[in-house]
């Protein structure tokens, strides 16, 4: 009777370690889900290359703010062999700041659901500034400039560059 009863005892002391193990991974796996759902908000970070491909914008972070800089020109010179400058700007004094770095997005805010809002996109040549929503999807990125709402305005597709 005495042996069973450790018998009985060992058993239950290898169910409970058993058990242990598995709450153990289980925790450990739900932290692993929870830290890859607090990474999401950076999916945007990188470059990427504009529809035209004429431009790779870099995608930056600045504390809880997204932004995004001219990284490289596929033409970063005029005509006369001079880097392109941002010739449409409505401020005359930034007229001869170089494209090459300048930045183009700013003050995003992620909202959840790889939608990045509450931004604003500047067009080089235009010299214009336009409400601005960026959703990623993989390796697209789509880009909805607008005026007012965002039913008024026009959308491109950047791609991630590689």
């Amino acid at each position: 009777m005495h042996l069973a009863k450790n018998d009985v005892n060992r058993n239950l002391e290898n169910q409970l370690a058993r058990m242990s193990k598995k709450l153990t991974c289980l925790l450990i796996a739900i932290s692993c889900c929870f830290t890859a759902l607090a990474q999401k908000p950076d999916a945007i970070l990188g470059k990427w290359t504009s529809a035209t491909g004429e431009a790779q914008i870099l995608i930056y972070k600045k504390g809880d703010k997204y932004f995004g800089k001219i990284d490289w020109l596929k033409y970063p010179n005029d005509d006369t062999g001079k880097p392109k400058t941002d010739k449409k700007n409505p401020d005359k004094n930034l007229r001869t700041r170089p494209e090459l770095g300048l930045e183009l997005l700013k003050d995003f805010t992620f909202a959840g659901d790889d939608v990045y809002d509450d931004g604003t996109i500047y067009d080089p040549k235009s010299g214009k500034t336009y409400s601005c929503k960026m959703t990623v999807n993989g390796s697209k990125l789509k880009i909805r400039g607008y005026v007012g709402i965002s039913l008024l305005g026009r959308t491109e597709i950047w791609t991630r560059a590689k």
